[in-house]
């Protein structure tokens, strides 16, 4: 199996030793680039065309967020996680709108780190339950301003009553195993049902599937 390649994004030399050993040390990812400021890591993520890129917020000359933008635009097919030593909700809540799928905290631990690292793979959304409100409300309001056209109801798509609930739940940031705790299923019967509706609503990711649930009225905000 091809082990995913990381970009490693940090102004910080010593820690990015530490998170590449981390990463190198596993059987299915590898550091294939390491930068230490955000227009140096555009440069090589067009270079290297990473499948994932560990972005630090904070960084001289270019910071995390516009390099964020910038990869996310040119490059959409990579993932990008964000770094921080603090939960930083604006800029993480701007990150996330730039195209970042999530955030991962320094201070996690390197099973913490490889965990959501593996988890923005899979398509799961690194995104803590009170940020995931903060875009939900957001997102509803982009889906509430007014359009040029109405959607056809035929294109609605046709998503069973489970699909709907685990698309619910899958929006607040929870995981495979917390939608199977929460429904009392099956953690297979959950990657099921999530592979279902990222089929039906021709979605990338869960993040996207959140996006698109929002704008066909699928998902209701709890706030």
């Amino acid at each position: 199996m091809a082990r995913a390649r990381v970009l490693l994004v940090d102004d910080h030399e010593l820690f990015r030793e530490g998170v590449a050993k981390v990463i190198n040390n596993q059987p299915d990812m590898e550091v294939i680039g390491q930068a230490d400021d955000g227009l140096a890591a555009l440069t090589m993520a067009h270079e290297l065309h990473p499948d994932l890129v560990l972005m630090d917020i904070n960084m001289p000359l270019s910071d995390g967020l516009e390099a964020t933008a910038l990869i996310h635009s040119n490059l959409p097919e990579c993932i990008i996680l964000m770094l921080t030593a603090y939960e930083e909700e604006e800029k993480l809540f701007d990150a996330i709108k730039a195209g970042a799928r999530g955030y991962i905290l320094k201070s996690s631990s390197s099973t913490g780190l490889v965990r959501g690292i593996r988890g923005a793979l899979e398509g799961e959304a690194s995104v803590p339950r009170k940020l995931a409100s903060q875009l939900l409300a957001e997102f509803s309001k982009l889906s509430n301003r007014p359009t040029d056209h109405v959607a056809n109801e035929d294109t609605t798509p046709n998503l069973t009553q489970r699909e709907i609930e685990v698309l619910n739940i899958m929006a607040t940031g929870a995981s495979n195993q917390e939608i199977a705790d929460t429904l009392s299923i099956s953690l297979q019967t959950v990657k099921t049902h999530v592979s279902n509706i990222l089929t039906k609503l021709q979605a990338k990711s869960r993040f996207q599937a959140t996006q698109l649930g929002i704008k066909q009225g699928l998902i209701k905000n709890k706030q």
